[in-house]
């Protein structure tokens, strides 16, 4: 069994053929798959897509790419969202300081006061984490969560550990497939099993064999292939401990279907 922990099947990109790429990837061995919303118009289509498919498992937050659309009183359907809509986690939350131009300070309080949310709902966190892992982490000292995952994580050994000892996982993806990502390579192959969960990001975040197409949860398979390859175990050593660790980490991700 494969888990993918991150693939935004609420995209524009799937809007024609989301339930070809849900089968496929079904078909393929992927057995959930938990959809991250970005603001507050894909809250209804995350919710949607999960009342219709049982593998799938909605979490509910604001993007810091989003902010600068959100209102203050987002938060209010957030916090509603996360009381009646089965999420297995906030998110995707966090910050991002590498796009440009950028609201630093919006980015901080809207994650500031979703990490307030997570607490209340007793909730883990999706984090978005580029180019501020440090941020990230500080405001995670200052307002506890019961963990989560860093997706796409691209940082150091030391920032890992951090977030491991915060109670996190770390999600590894398309981008650990290119030869030339040397430092994500190397995380892959050397982090402690206890620390990995797989993820796709479709549409986003291609694997290799893809180039610059669209990515599907369907790829996910032949990223577990490349992972147990760098680390030199069986694919299903692969699938058998990011799927217990997804399980960890997001503790009602095998409960029953989500209703809507």
């Amino acid at each position: 069994m494969l888990v993918d922990t991150h693939c935004h099947l609420d995209a524009p990109e799937f809007a024609p053929d989301v339930d070809e790429v849900l089968s496929r990837a079904i078909s393929a061995g992927v057995e959930r798959f938990v959809l991250p919303s970005v603001d507050l118009n894909g809250f209804a289509t995350v919710g949607s897509l999960a009342g219709r498919w049982d593998v799938i498992r909605p979490a509910y937050g604001i993007h810091p790419m989003y902010v600068d659309q959100a209102e203050e009183s987002h938060l209010l359907d957030l916090d509603r969202m996360l009381g009646t809509g089965r999420a297995v986690a906030v998110g995707e939350i966090g910050l991002d300081f590498f796009v440009e131009p950028r609201n630093e300070a919006k980015q901080l309080f809207y994650f500031a006061e979703q990490l307030k949310l997570a607490r209340k709902h007793d909730l883990p966190v999706i984090l978005h984490v580029r180019r501020s892992i440090d941020a990230v982490l500080r405001e995670l000292r200052r307002i506890g969560v019961p963990g989560g995952i860093a997706h796409a994580f691209n940082g150091s050994p030391e920032q890992a550990a951090e977030f491991i000892k915060l109670g996190f996982c770390l999600g590894f993806g398309g981008a650990m497939t290119w030869p030339r990502a040397l430092r994500i390579r190397k995380l892959a192959a050397t982090l402690p099993e206890a620390a990995i969960v797989l993820e796709t990001d479709a549409p986003d975040i291609p694997p290799v064999w893809i180039g610059r197409g669209r990515n599907a949860p369907g790829e996910l398979p032949a990223i577990a292939s490349c992972l147990a390859e760098l680390r030199g175990v069986s694919r299903d050593r692969i699938a058998a401990f990011t799927t217990a660790n997804a399980c960890r980490v997001l503790p009602l991700l095998m409960d029953g279907a989500p209703q809507v």
